[in-house]
């Protein structure tokens, strides 16, 4: 958790040198206030057994003295009450910064990690890690600077001064056997809880994964009527959080009224012994009572070093699973000397193999092709074929495990990703609208967006239809939800083609349109984008039947390559996904 700290601008080390400084005021402070009241109670005394026999010149100096140490009491209990006020306003304002900080610096990281660093950690323990991870971290920097420092200078130098007190060491017995019982509390309550910090954040990642599935799933959850099965799946999770927390809470709910206890003992055997001290020799009364006090610090002291023991852990956790991600090389790094690509809009793929950080076997090997500028590739297969995959390679969301994926001649590693996606457009399988606007959902990726811009590529769309001129600023809900499947899917063409790039990817992103729209929507981007490169992932023969050249996919590896006549009458699985789907005549005809 410590090297997290790299992270706290210089300001905030200023402000914790500041706030440490404080801490000291407060304890000096404290610390001088049991000498204080022993001054008072000694001339309390003594003007109370020498009231007969001592001159009137002596008693006003004795009342004086009290005033005097009252008066000094009072400014030490002020300048200890506002130092307080001030080391919990700025330990709450540097514990915020750091976790600032550090959720700038953990939305940073996340936001350079390829997809399979997102799918090593998962979406949910992601969230989890930024949000309630980072909170533990702020909670523990408050008490760090609130009580870390304080509590080792109350122990050790009220044991100090508690032990210098004339007439009152042989109750330092009290002392010492309150610390040793309060260390063995520690101790148990340490061993018993710490198992369960670790086990927490993680059923917190399970209940995150839980609750967002059901959310983004409800539909179907409700067309399935699946409620009482996502229930459990949430109550099981929910139970499982819950019963480590309730156990964490009842073992401190024992643990605060047992410190509690031991001190109203300890100040009830100080004072019971004293009473012996004091039958004996009455001028100690004054030496008692700073006893107790400096006892109750000391005591107090050890029981702040308690809390922190206690949070630390937790907080540490925390700090490592932040440092986990901060920490975690990233598979995908751009190139320190970026080569130019020219204007050609080419792709090729060379011997390509690739697979999943967690797969035992590669999705693709040993792929090979290349398409031309202003040319249409088609990719074509089974589920689980490994189409997306392949595509996937080319605007680098993954890297190669061997061969080359070349884009104008240029391996795609040697280039830096902006320059890279800057020439592509993408269109992903899952029609993906942010909560905004439609102006700002088309300007992904794209500044200065003039409205003829954004006509034109809802054209090309086939989006202009229930996107008219004058709707550019209608609200998008989260996730698109206010609009179908089919339209979402051509807004999201639209925000590809608004970019004017020179390689569009489509990842079957005509699946939710009808066979009209689809035909309408392909016959516009041949004509309207001319020059520009598509790379189509499609299900249906209808969408690729005219493409330049068409790649068969099975298991990865590439079964049949060329044009949908050439394909029909050489390769047997292509023949047996367009037999599926039309009849002899219908493909004769097409």
């Amino acid at each position: 958790m410590l090297k997290l700290f790299k992270h706290l601008k210089p300001i905030y080390w200023l402000l914790a040198i500041l706030t440490i400084s404080l801490v000291a005021v407060q304890v000096i402070c404290d610390l001088e206030m049991p000498d204080r009241l022993k001054l008072i109670m000694d001339n309390a005394g003594f003007i109370q057994q020498q009231a007969s026999s001592a001159t009137q010149a002596q008693i006003d100096a004795a009342t004086s003295e009290i005033w005097h140490n009252g008066l000094v009491m009072f400014i030490l209990a002020l300048v200890s009450v506002t130092s307080t006020v001030l080391v919990c306003f700025l330990a709450a304002k540097i514990a915020s910064g750091f976790s600032y900080a550090l959720r700038s610096e953990v939305y940073k990281k996340v936001e350079s990690f390829s997809m399979s660093e997102i799918d090593k950690f998962s979406t949910s323990s992601l969230i989890t890690r930024s949000t309630n991870d980072i909170t533990q971290v702020q909670m523990v920097t408050v008490m760090t600077l609130r009580i870390a420092f304080a509590a080792p200078i109350y122990s050790i130098y009220g044991i100090v001064k508690a032990l210098e007190i004339q007439g009152a060491a042989s109750l330092s017995y009290t002392v010492v056997s309150s610390i040793i019982a309060l260390v063995l509390l520690v101790v148990t309550v340490f061993i018993i809880v710490l198992p369960k910090f670790n086990k927490i954040q993680t059923l917190t990642d399970r209940l995150n994964l839980v609750t967002r599935e059901n959310l983004t799933g409800l539909r179907v959850v409700r067309a399935s009527n699946a409620y009482d099965f996502e229930e459990n799946k949430f109550n099981k999770a929910n139970d499982d959080i819950t019963k480590n927390n309730i156990f964490v809470n009842r073992v401190f709910s024992v643990f605060n009224p047992g410190i509690r206890t031991l001190l109203n003992f300890t100040s009830l055997a100080i004072l019971w012994l004293g009473a012996y001290l004091i039958f004996d020799d009455p001028s100690l009364i004054g030496s008692v009572f700073t006893f107790q006090q400096y006892t109750m610090l000391i005591v107090m002291g050890f029981m702040q070093l308690t809390i922190i023991i206690i949070m630390v852990p937790r907080g540490v956790i925390s700090g490592r699973r932040i440092s986990e991600i901060l920490d975690t090389p990233n598979s995908i790094i751009d190139t320190k000397e970026s080569k130019e690509f020219t204007e050609e809009g080419t792709v090729e793929f060379r011997d390509v193999d690739f697979s999943y950080f967690d797969g035992d076997e590669p999705v693709i090997s040993n792929v090979s092709f290349k398409i031309n500028k202003g040319e249409t590739l088609a990719i074509i297969g089974g589920t689980g074929s490994g189409k997306t995959s392949l595509i996937n390679l080319i605007p680098r969301f993954f890297d190669a495990n061997k061969g080359e994926v070349l884009v104008d001649g240029i391996n795609v590693r040697d280039v830096d990703e902006e320059t890279l996606r800057n020439k592509i457009g993408y269109v992903p399988q899952k029609a993906s609208l942010f909560s905004g606007t439609v102006r700002s959902n088309l300007a992904f990726g794209k500044n200065n967006l003039k409205d003829e811009d954004i006509k034109e590529a809802l054209e090309i769309a086939s989006a202009s239809d229930f996107i008219k001129e004058g709707m550019y600023d209608y609200r998008v809900s989260q996730g698109g939800v206010n609009f179908s499947g089919g339209q979402k899917q051509r807004l999201c063409i639209a925000r590809a083609i608004i970019r004017k790039p020179e390689i569009l990817i489509f990842d079957d992103s005509f699946s939710a349109l009808d066979l009209k729209t689809d035909k309408a929507l392909r016959e516009k981007i041949a004509t309207k984008l001319k020059g520009t490169t598509n790379i189509i992932v499609a299900q249906r023969i209808g969408t690729i039947l005219h493409a330049d050249k068409i790649i068969v996919l099975d298991n990865g590896k590439v079964a049949g390559m060329g044009t949908h006549d050439e394909l029909i009458k050489n390769c047997d699985v292509y023949k047996e996904i367009a037999y599926s789907q039309l009849s002899k005549e219908e493909l004769e005809n097409a």
